[in-house]
């Protein structure tokens, strides 16, 4: 059944630019309800009007004397707004009686300016539970890919999807949505279609692309094809403990899909490579960890081939990785599994009540990988700047009391205890390395003091490959988990600190 938004109220919490432009946007379209009123705590806009619309205010004061019918709505139009502010309003509007409570997010195209009622979403616990992101102007960061054919690989997944949204703001010319599960791909091209639709980012060419990084020959084949530019490579399979219980699998997709896709962009001339790191790289206790270890060091190997035997560093290939901690509300993250658990009564399941990790949102994360992409230099480590980390049993009792109960009285949390592959905390860094300040905010570089020669890297991957593919020479090795595992841990002796077999 069709809504019927004629009688529908908003309320746009924030009399800024933003939420001008977006009560023009609801009144020009005559379709999403009636913009009833501003609500803004700046002294010298209350009890004027804009376009019209009066402005109220305080914020807290006003929302107690308005009358909140059913189907009234709020929208929230601060892009500037820290996390901090943003839960004292939600809870204002939430006290008020507002059932539906609308959110323009903190990204650079806001900031720019360019607001638009498509980008406006539910509000969401991850808008509540992170830090202030720092302000990227998206346009300038992104100049290096003006004009340019880039591949996002994994573009049907959390990271891959939010750099692909904040790409239309690029001036590339053609964007590549690259995955291998065609669900996940179709949702994506579909959504960045309609954000083009409602005025959204520059007017680039979208293309899907559904493959496999498995088949070697393929990706020879549609990297020439494409012709691209600059390839950022999210896709891997990243679930922890799943992939403790399939070794063999996370070995075959991120560490020869990555292999394939290198050698594919190497022999097509891809300018710019930018892999999608993680802190579970870092001395790691997991196959998954171990697998992106193994990334990291190919794409340096990959640098040195680009550069020559001398390694000079060149501005014509920069090909680098970026390593960043958890995001909230990825795919396999806490905050859907918390979710769930609270939605069916608890109890929400928290592995070590000391546990603790790195947290940073998914636009953030991603607005400072694109950024790098372009300042980074061939051969060269970056990290995200994570802040401080945070306890999963706080994340767990805030997230409860987001939904409205009291935790330990309403939801139970229940320790179950580390899985297989978990630590207490992941490191950012490892013991040969060093996080050195750059010019950029909350990028670092990290000096690495053991560089990895290339012979023994490429002879270690080879020595992986019969556990992957099937080789008549040597058919004994072909999925034998614990011979793979037993072969990782002699190269890899982090991985055998906390195994549980």
């Amino acid at each position: 059944m069709t809504r019927d938004y004629s009688e529908t109220n908003i309320y746009i919490i924030g009399a800024g630019i933003a939420g001008t432009m977006l009560s023009r946007e609801i009144r020009e379209k005559g379709i999403f309800g009636n913009v009833i009123a501003f609500l803004d705590d700046d002294s010298n806009k209350i009890g004027k009007l804009i376009n019209g619309i009066p402005v109220l205010g305080p914020i807290r004061q006003i929302a107690r004397l308005v009358r909140i019918a059913a189907k009234d709505e709020a929208l929230i139009a601060i892009p500037s707004a820290t996390p901090e502010s943003l839960r004292d309003i939600y809870s204002v509007l939430k006290d008020a009686g507002f059932s539906r409570i609308r959110l323009l997010p903190n990204i650079a195209q806001i900031l720019e300016g360019k607001a638009h009622l498509i980008q406006t979403r539910e509000i969401n616990p991850q808008d509540l539970l992170g830090r202030a992101p720092v302000a990227i102007s998206l346009k300038e960061s992104l100049s290096y890919l003006r004009g340019k054919r880039v591949l996002i690989t994994g573009a049907g997944g959390s990271i891959g999807s939010e750099l692909a949204r904040q790409l239309l703001s690029g001036g590339a010319e053609r964007i590549y949505l690259f995955g291998h599960g065609e669900n996940s791909i179709y949702q994506i091209d579909r959504e960045l279609r309609l954000l083009q639709e409602g005025g959204v980012g520059e007017k680039a060419t979208i293309v899907p692309v559904i493959g496999e990084l498995k088949d070697r020959e393929y990706m020879r084949f549609i990297i020439r094809q494409l012709k691209c530019d600059v390839v950022f490579h999210a896709a891997a399979y990243k679930h922890v403990p799943l992939m403790e219980a399939n070794p063999v699998a996370v070995i075959e997709n991120n560490v020869f899909g990555t292999v394939n896709l290198l050698d594919a962009c190497l022999e097509a001339g891809v300018k710019r490579f930018v892999l999608i790191s993680t802190d579970k790289a870092v001395d790691p206790v997991s196959i998954y960890g171990a697998s992106k270890m193994l990334c990291e060091k190919l794409v340096l190997d990959a640098a040195r081939r680009s550069s020559g035997a001398s390694g000079a560093k060149t501005v014509k290939e920069s090909y680098m990785f970026v390593r960043f901690g958890n995001v909230l509300g990825s795919r396999g993250s806490i905050l859907p599994l918390f979710i769930d658990q609270i939605k069916k009564g608890g109890p929400v399941t928290v592995t070590d009540r000391d546990m603790v990790r790195f947290f940073m949102t998914i636009p953030e994360a991603c607005s400072l990988v694109l950024k790098t992409g372009g300042v980074g230099i061939n051969g060269e480590s970056y990290l995200l700047d994570m802040g401080e980390p945070v306890r999963i049993y706080e994340v767990a009792e805030q997230l409860i009391r987001f939904m409205g109960y009291e935790p330990g009285t309403d939801i139970p949390i229940s320790i179950i205890g580390r899985r297989p592959g978990e630590r207490l905390d992941e490191p950012l860094w490892g013991k040969a390395e060093k996080p050195v300040q750059t010019s950029y905010p909350r990028i670092l570089r990290l000096e690495s003091k053991t560089p990895t020669s290339e012979s023994p890297l490429r002879d270690f991957i080879a020595s992986l490959r019969s556990y992957c593919f099937f080789d008549p020479s040597d058919a004994g090795k072909y999925r034998d988990r614990a011979a793979l595992i037993r072969t990782l841990t002699a190269s890899i002796p982090s991985l055998g600190e906390i195994r549980h077999e």
